[in-house]
């Protein structure tokens, strides 16, 4: 309950000041303000995308998601960061346009606007910085980007008063989205892990293999599947060759093993002999055409 809640406010906090900080940036004609409500936007809209799906991945396991609907999490972060992606690129297209023709900035009201963006972000940040799920971290990541980006251009702001280097802004605006770009691929790249069940990255499979055949009565394990859903809640699936008389009792040890290496939930299966059966492939189509023509 508590993610959710801080994500709700999260959001309405930021889909407001994103609003009012586009006609800021318009009033004070400053680019770095302007890309700056982008990114907020951006930020808003993920957030309340993530708040939703937070709010359905929380939903327990039925016969549709038999995992539950953790992904749906996960999906918050893509979309979000499909989002930020996009926009740290047409924020620096437009920085880039200025940088070729600079304007006149109202330095003071910019100024103003800074401390504004620095204080309200503040609150926001320190308002989400509880929670675990990705979304979260997500969320909380935009809050502590959005207070970075605001002390910068406050001190941009300060800088260009007293020197009216026209320049500034638009670079300041360049180095956010840069910073944003980065960040972003960084975090879809964690995301996509997930989608493509790669093994998590705090699992060596080889490590955790040595460490069961280590275990009294166990022969051979194969079939070693391991996979997270959203990162945390790791899952694993594996062979285990035994002719103890006590399967249970090698079970529960192998079990124990498992969740030392942060694997809570495991299917395990026990035969007498190596399996000779390689992983059944199905091929697509064929077969079942063929069935179908018996009958």
């Amino acid at each position: 309950m508590k993610t959710e809640k801080n994500i709700l406010i999260a959001f309405i906090l930021n889909l407001s000041f994103s609003v009012f900080e586009f006609f800021g940036g318009l009033f004070v004609n400053s680019v770095a303000i302007l890309s700056d409500s982008l990114h907020d936007l951006g930020d808003a809209l993920s957030i309340g995308i993530s708040y939703f799906l937070e709010k359905k991945s929380k939903k327990k396991a039925d016969e549709k998601y038999t995992y539950g609907y953790i992904r749906y999490s996960v999906l918050g972060g893509v979309i979000t960061t499909t989002i930020l992606l996009v926009g740290s690129v047409l924020v620096i297209i437009g920085a880039v346009k200025r940088l070729l023709n600079p304007v006149e900035i109202n330095y003071s009201g910019m100024i103003i606007f800074a401390i504004i963006g620095v204080v309200l972000n503040f609150i926001a940040a320190y308002v989400t910085r509880e929670g675990d799920s990705i979304n979260q971290k997500a969320v909380n990541l935009h809050m502590l980007e959005d207070v970075l980006g605001w002390v910068i251009v406050l001190a941009g702001a300060i800088i260009m008063n007293f020197t009216d280097i026209r320049v500034i802004d638009p670079l300041m605006s360049i180095g956010v989205a840069l910073f944003i770009f980065v960040n972003t691929l960084k975090n879809l790249k964690a995301v996509l892990d997930l989608f493509l069940e790669k093994t998590p990255s705090g699992i060596d499979i080889s490590e955790l293999r040595n460490h069961i055949l280590k275990i009294g009565g166990v022969e051979d394990i194969h079939h070693i599947h391991v996979w997270s859903i959203d990162g945390y809640n790791n899952y694993a699936t594996m062979h285990i060759v035994t002719k103890a008389a006590d399967i249970q009792g090698i079970k529960h040890l192998i079990r124990e093993e498992l969740e030392e290496h942060s694997i809570c939930h495991a299917v395990l299966e026990t035969e007498p002999e190596i399996c000779s059966d390689q992983e059944c492939h199905i091929e697509p189509h064929h077969e079942a055409h063929h069935h179908h023509h018996h009958h």
